[in-house]
């Protein structure tokens, strides 16, 4: 068996061009266009890329962006003030913060300020309880984008088996959330579980989400499992590396994700849908997600 590629570049380009449809619809019955605020504190390379990334979304599908580059020396109550600010702005739907953040900030304070309906992001505690409870709203971008994935390639959830390994408050629990809401059976596997090989190896649906390179080799896969590797670490000469081994899982999979061009795509064109579902709340606009 060779697994077919889960192509996340060509699925999200799909999506944008949609957005764009819909931002020139609304500008032309006269609503402005949706606002996305980036805070980006200090200079990690890797972040400066993904920010540059998003805006570069942004433009394409029409979405107004504002950036905001603050030194990694800013104290925690000037970075507040400025999401305060941003809170308070009209023109701005959405606002992100992109991590990591200085060692000096508390990132749970800092999501905590901004506000529920401008969470772009799907981090603050009440967008992730409104998940948990099956009532969600702006939703995690990672997981919202596995989740079109895999209703891209017609997955039928119920009765399926899902392992998740890694439980983090981004991507894991979100993501575990996601599933049960679509009727997967879902088993985490963390850093304390001491048989994920074998509880691997159950899962019709497999996701990795620790940024551990090599972390799931080939034969932990089940035969024509669906395996989506959210994991991406730096490597050597600026390479990127997912979790799963990938040939050797590409030869059991059904379907599988690269890195790149798997998972981030989707999690940055989920970032735009939340910021166009936060706009059209914010503008009175019927909203129905793609």
């Amino acid at each position: 068996m060779t697994a077919q590629l889960l192509d996340g570049n060509t699925l999200a380009k799909s999506i944008r061009q949609r957005l764009r449809s819909v931002v020139a619809q609304w500008t032309k019955q006269g609503f402005r266009p949706p606002g996305l605020a980036v805070i980006l504190v200090g200079d990690d390379p890797a972040s400066a890329i993904y920010v540059k990334g998003k805006r570069r979304d942004c433009e394409e599908v029409g979405v107004y962006s504002k950036a905001l580059h603050l030194d990694a020396s800013i104290d925690q109550a000037e970075l507040e003030a400025h999401i305060d600010d941003l809170n308070a702005d009209p023109d701005i739907d959405g606002i992100l913060v992109q991590s990591p953040l200085s060692a000096h900030h508390d990132e749970d304070r800092i999501i905590d300020r901004i506000l529920p309906n401008k969470d772009v992001d799907g981090f603050h505690a009440y967008n992730i309880g409104r998940l948990a409870l099956r009532r969600p709203t702006l939703r995690s971008c990672t997981p919202m984008g596995v989740m079109q994935m895999l209703d891209h390639i017609g997955t039928q959830y119920k009765g399926a088996h899902a392992t998740i390994i890694g439980a983090s408050n981004h991507v894991g629990r979100p993501m575990g959330l996601e599933l049960l809401l679509a009727g997967v059976t879902v088993t985490t596997a963390h850093k304390f579980t001491t048989n994920t090989a074998e509880m691997a190896r159950q899962a019709d649906i497999l996701v990795s989400a620790v940024g551990k390179p090599g972390l799931v080799p080939g034969d932990w896969v089940k035969e024509g499992a669906t395996v989506i590797d959210v994991g991406i670490t730096r490597g050597a000469n600026n390479k990127l590396y997912g979790d799963v081994e990938f040939e050797a899982a590409k030869a059991r999979a059904g379907w599988i994700t690269p890195v790149p061009g798997g998972v981030g795509p989707m999690t940055r064109v989920a970032l735009l849908q939340n910021t166009m579902q936060a706009a059209a709340s914010h503008l009175g606009i019927t909203w129905t997600a793609l």
